[in-house]
């Protein structure tokens, strides 16, 4: 990696930010590696997008419920005006994530410029690298647990338990969107190295996200709007489901190598 620092970067960030990406590389069986401005740099982006997501999700859980309650608050039960304001919020969240991503794609198209040459073997991770077989099950299952649990309270007789479902429904799209959406930047965007040991770097950053994205937070949380309306049996499906879906995560993370690993692997494949 190139020891010229990033521009527009004071001295107090970039030492904050250089401890940190030393601390990063400890982490992450990388400790022999000096941290570098280029891979600060990348790091730092990366904490404050993964915080801004953070936000979007959550705004995204707030609304629904917000939503859910003004639509099934007041005298008139079923009006879809909620709804409406629900989906536009969604597609205002997932322009929001688009931007973002943009915005970290650029700062390291920026940081690509600086290099004085690239990596000797680059190479370009498929979703088998970066996110795995077992992640990829994992995702796809607890996505589509969340959104039978949703739809099964659409056949209850209660209208105030089907629009819920409702709302559950495009809370849960609107959140699946964002994932697919951060995935495929991870996917897409071009790899920024100029040595092996720069190169590992960005495979293990693409692989330690990838694996974040996979957790199912707003999957948890949303059903959530359905518990004190909802019938028994309901409840307990979404209790058995939570339980469940916890523990095949916990497994998950603690059976599969670790993101160094797969990175190292995926730099001796080559």
């Amino acid at each position: 990696m190139t020891r010229e620092p990033l521009p527009n970067t004071d001295p107090p960030t970039r030492t904050t930010d250089l401890r940190m990406a030393g601390e990063w590389l400890a982490r992450h069986d990388l400790a022999g590696t000096h941290p570098t401005p280029l891979l600060a740099s990348r790091l730092a982006v990366r904490r404050r997008a993964r915080l801004a997501t953070y936000v979007i999700l959550a705004a995204l859980i707030i609304v629904s419920a917000l939503a859910a309650t003004s639509a099934f608050g007041g005298l008139q039960p079923h009006r879809p005006l909620p709804l409406l304001a629900l989906a536009a919020s969604v597609a205002g969240l997932l322009l929001a994530q688009s931007l973002l991503d943009r915005w970290v794609r650029h700062v390291d198209q920026r940081a690509g410029a600086t290099l004085s040459r690239r990596a000797a073997h680059p190479i370009q991770p498929g979703w088998r690298t970066v996110l795995g077989r077992p992640f990829a099950i994992f995702a796809v299952a607890t996505f589509a647990g969340a959104m039978v649990l949703a739809a099964s309270a659409l056949a209850v007789p209660e209208p105030t338990v089907r629009q819920l479902a409702v709302v559950v429904l495009i809370g849960l799209l609107g959140a699946t969107a964002i994932t697919a959406m951060q995935l495929r930047h991870l996917l897409s965007f071009p790899v920024v190295a100029e040595d092996e040991e720069s190169l590992t770097a960005d495979v293990i950053m693409r692989v330690e996200d990838a694996r974040e994205l996979t957790t199912p937070n707003v999957q948890w949380s949303l059903p959530v709007v359905l518990f004190g309306t909802a019938p028994g049996w309901w409840n307990a499906a979404a209790v058995a489901y939570l339980v469940l879906s916890l523990a095949a995560c916990v497994a998950l993370h603690a059976r599969t190598p670790s993101c160094a690993t797969v990175a190292q692997r995926a730099m001796s494949a080559q």
